[in-house]
């Protein structure tokens, strides 16, 4: 017997009723089948973590940083490789220390969060710099690699002044790309090797290349790299008046470059550089007026995320031409800055043909440009010049996780068994060809035809919105045609099964590459990694936007392997919280983030690694945007309307309570202005009603505190004090 014939036998009228209507109608066929899930029928008793991580691909992206630990929770190698066990850091626990509330000894801060990992990020400078290292004793290289940091990747404070002080013994330097960024990177170089380089790239106009110039004054060893050919006239002029020998360099554009999303900026077409007729032209002015020495740089850059080392050995091998060239006409070469394109593996594929993954380690990435290098100026008879690059994506992308909470999940709606009375009722309401589709559906039910059993479902489900925009069907008939069809698609196994998890984040903030250029990160849960994920999801932020989801994710899956929320709760449903992670986005998502919906940035800590009972310290603790912050980024003044609203709610709270509703009224307003604009669990509510610049720090003697004020006495602290005690 067809398995849907066993539906029909069990759609039986419930003792003491008959169908009334039409009697040659049968019961619903579907009617005693019980609601589908999205759940997969597997014994969770031998799932393990390590099964986890072979499932979200934690080792291939993740390592040497990220593993599983025995208790089923993401954990922090902070040291890389050479990360011993007692070491590891459980994010988890991180969750816990920064969201507890402050009487239970935690930091009272709210979701999402940035963690910061110092550790990793100096694990990862040494890395690029030992690959270089390497190559170059390898390959009998007679100078020195010597890198800088872009900025435009990750402008934090402590992330710069991080790369500069674990920098510092290998000549590490900065690149900046417009005039704030040549401020910062001026102030923070201050404190660096004399050595590092300061290299000026971008559009430039008068009062850039001043900046540069002073940079020089001020002994940073600056190189102004032109990105166009009326910049050096500024440059000469500037420098004589200044009295400034400037050093300077010259951004090709090569005939090489890759054809994925990065490459786009490469080429001979590119947005960037100088064609060779243009480097020509340079050599000759520059030589013209006695300042060819002035020449030392030349710069390329090929794309970000460059996929492969026969396509980076091809580029620099080209690079290396141009540079031998200039050797030749007489400039005073030293470096060949290789620009950025170190790319990341993002989904662990090492594959060639992606733009979110690569094909080949550090090591081998070092080997290729210093083997091009190389072999060009040796066969030129050209001194081995000074290797610069720019690996911004690089250094930074392992260093910061974004950690946020699922609130709930939205799932098929549970359709109950049509009682007698319902399916009466819907029956009188149908027309003949409707009631044609309902006879038809029921047969195809018996004989098995799930085919026949959809389209006469989505024929009957169509007559009856038609219907209804016309006005001769009921709502509730509408919805019980609407539960009619799901039940069919469920019981054939047609339904869709992923489920939408509705996260405290907002994705324009947080995560633009995903929306704007289709750029996938792994999102994992960070724990319950011991217990098999048994329904499939998409994340879907708090924005009022359609565009505010995660639909695509590594392995170029459309959903996500996650947990039932127990309680169905985090901020809402009051059940137990269940935490994502992001994992690889210390690269350019908090510059390029927006405030759409006014939704403001997360709250950040920095974690480093501790001989603690715990394995790490909190040495930083910020909480993220308040309403009042973002509301100001827009031209808002927040303390303006608090008083309007003040002073409504007592105009219209007036009574026999001596004005404590209005006092009552107010307070709340002003706790709303100092909260974050996500979500906050009602217990917690109170916790957040705090000064935006308030910052919470461990006590650990084994690392520096950063120990910045909260702000000054007699500004917005005493204005909003009437109502935030």
């Amino acid at each position: 017997m067809p398995a849907l014939a066993c539906c029909v036998d069990a759609a039986v009228a419930p003792p003491g009723h008959a169908f009334a209507g039409d009697s040659s109608l049968p019961a619903p066929p579907f009617s005693g089948v019980p609601p589908a899930t999205t759940a997969v029928p597997t014994d969770s008793s031998h799932w393990s973590p390590s099964l986890s991580s072979d499932l979200y691909r934690i080792d291939a992206w993740g390592g040497p940083y990220f593993t599983v630990n025995s208790s089923g929770n993401v954990a922090v190698r902070p040291h890389g490789s050479a990360t011993l066990p007692h070491q590891e850091i459980d994010l988890l626990k991180i969750v816990k220390k920064v969201s507890d509330p402050k009487p239970d000894c935690g930091l009272g801060l709210q979701l999402p969060l940035i963690v910061r990992l110092p550790d990793v990020l100096k694990n990862r400078l040494e890395s690029l710099q030992g690959a270089f290292d390497l190559a170059i004793q390898s390959h009998d290289y007679a100078s020195h690699y010597q890198g800088v940091y872009p900025v435009k990747c990750n402008q934090d404070r402590f992330v710069v002044e991080d790369i500069v002080r674990f920098g510092s013994p290998f000549r590490f330097g900065l690149e900046a790309g417009s005039k704030p960024e040549l401020l910062l990177a001026m102030s923070c170089l201050c404190k660096g090797n004399p050595e590092a380089l300061l290299i000026c790239n971008g559009f430039k106009d008068f009062e850039y290349i001043s900046l540069a110039l002073f940079a020089r004054k001020l002994a940073l060893n600056t190189v102004i790299v032109l990105e166009q050919e009326e910049e050096l006239d500024v440059v000469i002029d500037l420098s004589k008046k200044l009295g400034v020998l400037p050093v300077i360099g010259a951004r090709a554009k090569l005939k090489t470059k890759h054809s994925g999303h990065f490459g786009s900026t490469s080429g001979e077409k590119g947005k960037f550089g100088l064609t060779t007729t243009q480097i020509l032209r340079v050599v000759k002015k520059l030589d013209q007026l006695g300042l060819l020495d002035c020449f030392q740089l030349l710069h390329f850059h090929i794309g970000s995320q460059i996929p492969s080392t026969a396509l980076l050995a091809d580029g620099v091998s080209e690079a290396a031409q141009i540079y031998c060239e200039l050797v030749r006409l007489g400039a005073n070469m030293k470096f060949i800055d290789i620009g950025g394109g170190l790319g990341i593996d993002y989904d662990g594929s090492k594959s060639s043909d992606s733009d979110i993954s690569v094909s080949y380690s550090l090591e081998e990435y070092a080997a290729a440009v210093v083997r091009a290098v190389r072999n060009v100026c040796d066969r030129k008879s050209v001194k081995h010049p000074v290797i610069c690059s720019e690996s911004g994506r690089a250094l930074v992308s392992h260093q910061s996780v974004m950690i946020f909470e699922a609130i709930s999940s939205s799932a098929c709606d549970d359709v109950p068994p049509m009682s007698a009375f319902a399916l009466q009722y819907f029956i009188e309401g149908l027309t003949e060809e409707a009631r044609a589709d309902y006879r038809n559906l029921s047969a195809a039910a018996i004989r098995g035809e799930y085919e026949a059993c959809l389209t006469y479902a989505d024929q009957l489900k169509q007559r009856c919105i038609d219907q209804f925009k016309e006005g001769s069907l009921g709502i509730e008939q509408l919805a019980t045609v609407d539960g009619l069809c799901d039940m069919v698609s469920k019981a054939i196994g047609a339904s869709d099964p992923v489920r939408t998890y509705h996260v405290n984040l907002s994705v324009f903030t947080s995560i633009p590459d995903f929306w704007g250029i289709g750029q996938t990160f792994p999102i994992v849960p960070i724990h319950r990694l011991d217990q098999r994920p048994a329904v499939r999801g998409i994340l879907s932020d708090l924005t009022c936007d359609s565009d505010g989801k995660i639909d695509k994710f590594i392995g170029g899956e459309s959903s996500l392997p996650l947990h039932e929320l127990e309680g169905n709760g985090g901020a809402n449903g009051g059940g137990q919280k269940y935490y994502l992670g992001m994992f690889l986005g210390g690269a350019y998502q908090e510059a390029l983030g927006g405030v759409h919906n006014l939704f403001g940035g997360p709250s950040v800590v920095r974690v480093s690694q501790s001989d603690g009972p715990h394995s790490f310290a909190v040495t930083r603790a910020v909480p993220g945007p308040s309403c009042s912050d973002v509301l100001r980024v827009m031209q808002h003044e927040p303390e303006l309307m608090f008083e309007t609203l003040k002073h409504r709610a007592e105009e219209y709270g007036q009574g026999d309570d001596g004005g404590m509703a209005s006092a009552a009224v107010a307070t709340s307003l002003a706790r709303s202005f100092h909260n974050m604009p996500y979500l906050v669990a009602t217990s917690s509510c109170c916790l957040t009603a705090m000064n935006n610049h308030g910052l919470y720090y461990c006590s650990e003697d084994d690392y520096d505190v950063v120990a910045d004020s909260a702000g000054g006495g007699g500004g917005e602290e005493d204005q909003w004090s009437y109502c935030c005690a």
